[in-house]
């Protein structure tokens, strides 16, 4: 019965059109807040470890290994802007709570009047607080779901949101193969910034898998993502026409072709995952690429790269986002179990 009522949400989530491109309210839902995740391209793939972040993303994805650790995300934008995650996982009696917040702060800025006349100091500040719930349903399967409240303050505009993840895992007897379907921000904005203006959530449903090696240290991991819309690229409306250099022919800009619109959906993972306290990761989100690079620089922009130190008592996660030659991101986590800081442990 947990299984089918899993799986109808699921399937009755591909009814709603995902939003992007300034279209939707509550862009900070898709805002990536873990170092972990950082590096490896911002999504969560299907592995399954102690790492709070992917079961924040992904609900089916708590399990016992994550239980007792708290974990903290903090990273650093232009101009000051700071974002941050904090997040810890609780046993029950069946199944892991995961309670976690993440916020984005910023800063203060110069009010000034129609003419530029300064005016009161203001702050923009939004966040999403709210608590998962994972649970192994057998040794193969498991499913989850996160109900989260969010809350957006800018200048003297406010909105308010509910929003849900609702996923499903697949894990493999040898641990090497795992498959995970996930609808990410179901939902509805409470309250608009201007009455009777409400927007849509920016849903998203994804697929992921990841296959272990069996005889060497590496991960690699797929992520289809925005599943419930097909077109995710933007037409531009205002490129001209373009003149064939040989036969003289017009060119009209029809948007993007069936290729290029397939690849947008697609990014990749690899992870170096060592017995000892290295981890190694890369990633690369083609959308992003597209979407963010110079076109006469691109460089290695929809890149993404990740270290991980695992030490006696303490993680320390470092990820990396390359979003363009004009501007990339840096986040630093640190997590860790209360219990190993126990005398004599």
């Amino acid at each position: 019965m947990k299984v089918k009522i899993v799986l109808l949400f699921l399937l009755a989530s591909f009814h709603y059109q995902a939003q992007n491109g300034g279209k939707s309210s509550f862009p900070l839902l898709n805002f990536n807040y873990s170092a972990r995740l950082a590096g490896i391209g911002g999504y969560s793939n299907s592995s399954k470890d102690f790492d709070a972040s992917q079961g924040i993303i992904n609900p089916s994805l708590i399990n016992s290994t994550m239980a007792g650790y708290y974990s903290i995300n903090q990273g650093l934008l232009a101009s000051g802007i700071n974002f941050g995650q904090l997040a810890t996982v609780i046993p029950l009696k069946k199944g892991f709570l995961l309670p976690s917040i993440r916020y984005i702060n910023y800063g203060e800025f110069k009010g000034t009047d129609a003419t530029g006349n300064l005016t009161n100091n203001f702050s923009a500040f939004e966040y999403v607080a709210g608590a998962g719930y994972g649970y192994q349903i057998n040794p193969l399967f498991s499913i989850g779901i996160n109900v989260n409240v969010i809350g957006s303050h800018l200048e003297t505009y406010s909105s308010f949101g509910l929003s849900s993840n609702f996923g499903a895992s697949y894990n493999s007897e040898n641990k090497l193969f795992s498959l995970s379907i996930l609808a990410k921000n179901i939902g509805y904005q409470l309250k608009s910034y201007v009455s009777a203006n409400r927007s849509s959530l920016p849903i998203d449903i994804q697929m992921s898998t990841s296959i272990k090696l069996k005889h060497a240290p590496f991960r690699f991991s797929i992520i289809a993502h925005h599943l419930n819309e097909w077109d995710i690229t933007y037409f531009d409306p205002t490129i001209a026409p373009s003149i064939d250099g040989l036969t003289g022919e017009t060119i009209v800009n029809t948007g993007a072709g069936f290729g290029e619109i397939l690849a947008r959906h697609f990014a990749y993972q690899i992870e170096l995952i060592t017995a000892g306290f290295l981890q190694l990761r890369v990633g690369f989100d083609y959308n992003r690429r597209q979407e963010l690079k110079l076109e006469e620089q691109p460089g290695m922009s929809g890149f993404s790269l990740g270290l991980g130190l695992k030490f006696k008592r303490i993680n320390i996660d470092y990820g990396f986002n390359i979003y363009s030659k004009a501007g990339f991101c840096n986040t630093l986590g640190i997590s860790s179990k209360l219990s190993d800081w126990k005398k004599g442990k």
